[in-house]
């Protein structure tokens, strides 16, 4: 299943665009942008767009620059409101070049132009363009431009225009320029793009001109930063330089006489640098020295470096999935495409669109820790700390923010660019309390995944212990429930403001256990900084004891086997999917929020976010039951929930679901996915790509610093393959089909778990993807028969109760719960009956039943059972028993066949009965074996079902039209044997 048009050619390492639209320019320029974590440049044409208004945004971008303006509340401000908008701004625009053939101006949109080719090089991380173009007068000239931001230099960005005239010799006049007249676009109707200002933020302050140098000094209105854009040449010929300066342009002319095939080479170096970084006095010469250093080294050297920064990265970063070129293309697109966006200098992050666009005003949010972070733990563990770093340069306005708030610790803002909240919609930002928690867990887990015990007890601990204090006051005990989280939003913003998200309260269990785990440690391995930090903080022991109680008695909401995503969300009405026209979504440009609020409906995971990011705290059926819950009320509406859903779908084992989820997560920017590609990429799902081949696919879980994998493929895949970084080791993994194969590449041998089996990876380890090791047979139907005892009581009964009863209507109870059977008894009376009166009746009968099966010895076994027991037990195959039947372990000890079974489970630990697949699932878990792993075994329809639902092989005994969701039918269990079994699972 496709999720978008095919715009761009299948290509395993480039994305090509072989003809120009203006319909699509602006989605085109997002996607041809190049970057380098601060310098981010559209793929806007360096001669400039003479194209209808609207369809381009012109726009080059520096992380972490911006301006900020009153934000305009209409009744005044309300306290604790934040006071000023945070929007990254359009800065000078220094890539310029407009080329004039005898002068005549080169424009797409005037003369004629052919061979038109665009290309995003993926390993050379550069966008090239190439075009023939022909004057008005029949002048042909070929031209080709090359651009990069270089990835091992922050401030310099470089230019390569080449122009080759094909039928004449004559003047060609390269113009230079860098251009002050920029501004941001205002924002339409979607609360998603653009920005609040109108007009020219960045003011012009001056410019300087030597030689073929030049720049040009700006600076904000109310942040008050200075930045400098700076630019120097070189030329392959001779040429006569004239320079010029507007009021806000500044530009070189490189006048040169052509020939036939004679190509004219100019470079261009250009550099930004901000009084946020260096001092103000000092940014004209450090501008300067940065263009004629590039010069002096060359296009060609800078360009090598460049790429070979790109190849170490590629050579950690890069995913292969062998039999689906789309998505390869894809991969390689958004990994690119992440380098490109995150800041590297621990005082910039990444936005949730890069700095290829004006989405979002180039906020930072809880997306960096739980998206993009674990993409660079795993590739570049390096970035990854520096995303941390950035967390705690901004600490101290987290802590002001937790004041205003009226709250101990720190409180880090929901929006932000600078430290300080700019979202005015609290219910959807300052609410979401979460994000502390986040960046805690993104930190605990990096801490795991690198050792790095240095930033934990330096910069990591004052985060982590702020942030739970905060957690510890903001909490209330409450009687009967214990530590609760109350007027929060969680992930989900279509449920704002409600009491005890789960995702919140397990987050923040688990962050406040970690607390106590670090203060705990740094008592005994670092006692120096403990004591330094206590004096600091004024921590206390007492406080550290408070946050371990809070976290041991944290409320989770549960009702009706289900856990609520919050304390009211199990009580309200479903959304009425059913008449919501497509046209209508997403739903918060079409509904009040209040409307949207009363519903049972999701933006985006929520409870199943929970499940990934916690998936130790719940237990196969929860996740099951609970995910199966909430995927229909879910409108992926944000595109930061399809990746999470595939990957918990494909824990689950329905890899089917999971892989439509990860082509609409892979392909959302190069399809255009959501149609706002034009205001830049969506990073949180580029990262999503990639959780979703390694958490997804692969199943790779971190918990307590233990690495497992659960790997499982796409039917249309062949194989898939990735490297990753943990502690001091590279990792290689390699997905087939049937096997997967384990090999560390650099450093020490790691040890991990695959499908619950330890093994110790140093050279190659190829081991299986699934293959049988237990068997989970149904009692009633499958090992004896006591049909006929529990038909005989339930008779007994209903005589009783005057209530008619056949052997038809017996036939609805066969492998359905105690309670249920009786529901469907009590259909056909004239009376109502209290809940005391039904558990009288189910006592009654149970008594009854219990009576009869005293009767029940080892010749009661049915045909084959026996031998079958046996067989399996030679091969060494586990085996399970998983009855409706309360009555279960006195029936096995009846048959005398205790000893082959490793495991019973009976109703009465269940809180749901089939075909809920509880009891298979807690079957498996008992026995230690994956679910895939496992046969299933049963007579009745109901069984089958719950069986499918564990993900295990279904294998029925009976009538093949009735069990039809079994995988295979045997008419008796005769039929039943350990090699019959074996075939039926490979099958």
């Amino acid at each position: 299943m496709r999720t978008g048009d095919i715009i761009y050619p299948f290509e395993p390492w480039t994305v090509t665009e072989r003809s120009f639209d203006t319909g699509t320019n602006q989605r085109d320029e997002t996607v041809f942008a190049v970057g380098n974590g601060y310098i981010g440049i559209r793929g806007n044409f360096e001669e400039g767009y003479d194209g209808p208004p609207g369809t381009t945004l012109h726009g080059t971008y520096l992380n972490g620059f911006y301006d900020s303006s009153p934000i305009a509340y209409s009744k005044g401000r309300h306290y604790g409101h934040p006071e000023f908008h945070q929007t990254m701004l359009n800065v000078t625009d220094g890539k310029l070049i407009e080329l004039y053939v005898d002068g005549e101006k080169f424009s797409l949109f005037a003369g004629k132009h052919e061979d038109y080719v665009r290309t995003l090089d993926m390993q050379r991380g550069t966008v090239t363009r190439s075009v023939v173009w022909q004057t008005e007068t029949g002048k042909r000239v070929r031209i080709r431009i090359e651009r990069f931001a270089s990835l091992t230099n922050k401030h310099l960005a470089v230019v390569r225009y080449e122009a080759t005239p094909l039928n004449f010799s004559g003047e060609l006049t390269l113009v230079s320029a860098i251009n002050g007249a920029v501004s941001n676009q205002v924002a339409a109707h979607d609360p998603r793009a653009g920005s609040a200002f109108r007009g020219q933020v960045l003011q012009t302050k001056g410019m300087i001109q030597e030689g073929s140098c030049g720049a040009m000094v700006q600076q904000t209105k109310m942040t008050g930063f200075t930045l400098v854009c700076a630019m120097d040449h070189r030329l392959s010929h001779d040429a006569q330089l004239e320079s010029e300066q507007a009021e806000q342009r500044l530009e070189h002319r490189f006048r040169v006489h052509a020939y036939k095939y004679d190509s004219v080479v100019l470079h261009k170096y250009i550099a930004y640098y901000s009084s946020k970084d260096y001092a103000e006095a000092e940014l004209p010469k450090l501008a300067h020295a940065e263009v004629t250093a590039a010069k002096e080294e060359g296009f060609d050297a800078l360009a090598d470096k460049h790429k070979r920064y790109l190849e170490d990265f590629w050579k950690t970063a890069d995913v292969i999935v062998e039999g689906d070129e789309a998505l390869q293309q894809a991969l390689r697109f958004n990994a690119l495409h992440l380098l490109m966006s995150v800041g590297r200098d621990g005082r910039t992050n990444i936005g949730a669109k890069g700095i290829t666009g004006e989405g979002y005003d180039g906020h930072y949010f809880w997306d960096t820790e739980t998206y993009m972070l674990p993409f660079f733990l795993y590739t570049k563990p390096d970035i990854a700390k520096q995303l941390l770093k950035y967390r705690h340069h901004i600490l101290p306005k987290a802590k002001a923010r937790a004041a205003e708030m009226s709250q101990k610790g720190a409180l880090y803002a929901w929006r932000t660019i600078d430290g300080e909240e700019t979202s005015a919609y609290y219910a959807a930002s300052t609410a979401q309390y979460h994000i502390n928690a986040d960046i805690a867990y993104a930190l605990k887990k990096y801490v795991e995944a690198t050792d790095d015990k240095e930033f934990l007890y330096q910069e990591g601990a004052e985060m982590l212990f702020e942030t739970s204090r905060f957690f510890a006051d903001a909490g209330d005990w409450i009687e009967g429930r214990g530590f609760c989280i109350n007027g929060v939003t969680g992930p989900d913003e279509y449920t704002t403001v409600i009491d005890n998200n789960t995702y919140t309260n397990l987050m923040v269990k688990d962050q406040l256990e970690y607390a106590v785990r670090t203060a705990n440690e740094m008592k005994r391995a670092c006692p120096e900084r403990w004591s330094e930090l206590q004096a600091g903080m004024g921590l206390t022991d007492e406080e550290v004891a408070g946050w371990a109680h809070a976290a041991e008695h944290m409320y989770i909401h549960r009702e009706r086997g289900l856990i609520g995503q919050d304390d009211s969300f199990l009580n309200k009405a479903p959304w009425d999917f059913a008449n919501t026209p497509k046209e209508r979504y997403p739903l918060m440009l079409y509904y009040h929020q209040l409307v949207i609020n009363r519903h049972q409906v999701l933006k985006q995971a929520d409870l199943v976010m929970a499940m990934f990011l916690q998936n130790h705290r719940f237990t196969s059926w929860d996740k099951q039951r609970n995910y199966h819950f909430y995927e229909p009320l879910t409108t992926h509406d944000s595109s930061l929930s399809a990746c999470i859903h595939g990957i918990v779908a494909a824990e689950l084992g329905d890899v089917e679901k999971a892989y439509d989820y990860f082509q609409q997560t892979a392909r959302v920017d190069l399809d255009d996915y959501h149609r706002n590609v034009k205001d830049g990429i969506h990073t949180a799902s580029m990262a999503g790509t990639w959780l979703m081949i390694v958490n997804g696919f692969a199943g790779m879980r971190q918990t307590n610093g233990e690495l497992s994998f659960q790997p499982k493929l796409p039917s249309n895949w062949e194989g898939c393959s990735f490297r990753m970084r943990y502690r001091s080791s590279l990792l290689s993994v390699r997905i087939g089909t049937t096997s997967t194969t384990y090999e560390v590449l650099e450093g020490e041998p790691i040890v991990l778990l695959h499908l619950g089996v330890k093994l110790t990876v140093d050279s190659p380890v190829t081991v299986s993807n699934r293959k049988p090791e237990a068997v989970i047979f149904d009692l009633d139907g499958v090992l004896t028969d006591t049909a006929e005892f529990h038909f005989q009581a339930w008779l007994e009964l209903a005589q009783q109760l005057d209530i008619p009863f056949d052997r038809t209507i017996n036939e609805r109870l066969k492998g359905v719960d105690r309670r249920t059977s009786l529901e469907i008894i009590l259909e056909r009376s004239s009376k109502a009956y209290s809940d005391s009166d039904k558990e009288r009746f189910m006592a009654s009968k149970n008594e009854r039943y219990v009576e009869l099966i005293r009767a029940i010895r080892p010749e009661h076994l049915l045909p084959g059972i026996r031998e079958v027991l046996e067989q399996l037990k030679e091969a060494g195959i586990r085996m399970a028993v998983a009855s409706a039947s309360r009555n279960a372990p006195a029936i096995i000890g009846g048959l005398n066949i205790g000893h082959y079974f490793d495991h019973i489970v009976d109703a009465g630990t269940l809180v749901r009965g089939k075909p809920d697949p509880e009891v298979f699932f807690k079957a498996a878990e008992a026995l230690g074996v994956p679910a895939k792993n496992c046969i299933g075994i049963e007579d009745a329809a109901a069984g089958l079902e719950a069986i499918r639902a564990a993900n295990m092989v279904a294998v029925g005994i009976g009538d093949p039209i009735v069990l039809s969701a079994a995988d295979e039918v045997l008419p008796s269990t005769e039929y039943l044997s350990w090699n019959r079994l074996n075939e039926i699972y490979w099958k």
